[in-house]
């Protein structure tokens, strides 16, 4: 017998994917990997997202090679099961410390810890995304199994009226705090304003804003006075200011039990490298010491929108 697929002029999956990938060229959408030399081939880095410039930092790295030597280059396996150690539990307490959360549970990536916070608290409800969110958050959003609107870039009055209209019982509202594309913030007092008048949960996503938004860098929520709010969920990175590698969501202590028990992406995944925890740390101790660094990088942002502006370049505020 032969099924529907069978015999001559059947396509094979690497004929299909060979087309795929020949439209994707015709229409420009190609990528490629560009492998750098260690001095950015001598020329001046403008695309990372090395913020303060810290991820070759002499103590930063010290701090990566004491713990990988003391700890190991691997954390062995899962948090759950062999993967949290001494290091990890330090991180996570310095981590909501610096950021005014009640508690913090660290991931291997940030990535992760969004697909975590948002696809297990927003289960089975209604999620309220803002158009303008990373591509993390759009991935959560999809594995929640929530009813997911997405409302116009930076548009609190259109969350209110979506959480106004709701049959849902639980709903939850998510944005990114510094938007990577635009560079704007997002409107966070008013976001969370509507999201408790309609009993919402708010999840910002910091992982542009962490190190560079407000008083020693502790991000926006921090400078909008929302830090340590209970219905108040954020995410971080440890990739971007903090020169290391690795995520943490930072959340009340129903939150964070919340994840370990139910967050697939955390339950499952190999814990974060000792190596990546100890440059955090380290990081964390940096900014605390300098309280100049997240006020330096925005100076740098400013003079680099004037240059471009001076060039007849458009540039955001």
């Amino acid at each position: 017998m032969t099924g529907p697929h069978d015999g001559a002029g059947s396509t094979g999956p690497m004929d299909r994917l060979r087309a795929a990938a020949a439209r994707r060229e015709a229409a420009g959408l190609r990528r490629a990997l560009r492998p750098r030399t260690p001095d950015h081939d001598g020329l001046l880095d403008l695309a990372s997202n090395d913020y303060l410039g810290l991820a070759r930092h002499e103590r930063i790295v010290e701090a990566a090679v004491r713990a990988t030597r003391e700890w190991g280059a691997g954390s062995t396996g899962s948090r759950l099961v062999t993967g949290s150690t001494r290091l990890h539990a330090e991180l996570e307490d310095r981590l909501a410390a610096f950021t005014g959360a009640s508690r913090a549970l660290v991931f291997s990536s940030g990535y992760l810890a969004n697909l975590a916070a948002v696809a297990a608290l927003g289960r089975d409800g209604l999620i309220v995304s803002d158009a303008g969110n990373h591509a993390s958050i759009v991935d959560a959003c999809r594995l929640s199994r929530s009813r997911v609107v997405v409302t116009p870039h930076g548009d609190a009055e259109a969350v209110a009226k979506v959480l106004a209209e709701r049959d849902e019982e639980h709903a939850l509202v998510v944005t990114d705090a510094v938007f990577s594309v635009d560079g704007d913030v997002a409107p966070l007092r008013a976001l969370y304003e509507a999201a408790v008048r309609h009993g919402a949960l708010l999840v910002v996503d910091e992982a542009h804003a962490l190190g560079v938004v407000g008083d020693h860098g502790r991000g926006a929520a921090h400078a909008a006075g929302l830090a340590g709010r209970p219905d108040v969920v954020r995410t971080v990175t440890l990739s971007k200011s903090l020169g290391s590698q690795g995520g943490a969501v930072l959340g009340a202590p129903e939150v964070i039990g919340t994840l370990v028990d139910t967050g697939r992406s955390f339950i499952f995944d190999t814990g974060l490298a000792p190596g990546c925890a100890g440059a955090a740390l380290a990081a964390l101790d940096l900014l605390e010491a300098s309280p100049g660094l997240p006020a330096r990088a925005r100076e740098r942002a400013r003079e680099l929108a004037a240059l471009a502006r001076g060039l007849g370049l458009e540039t955001a505020d």
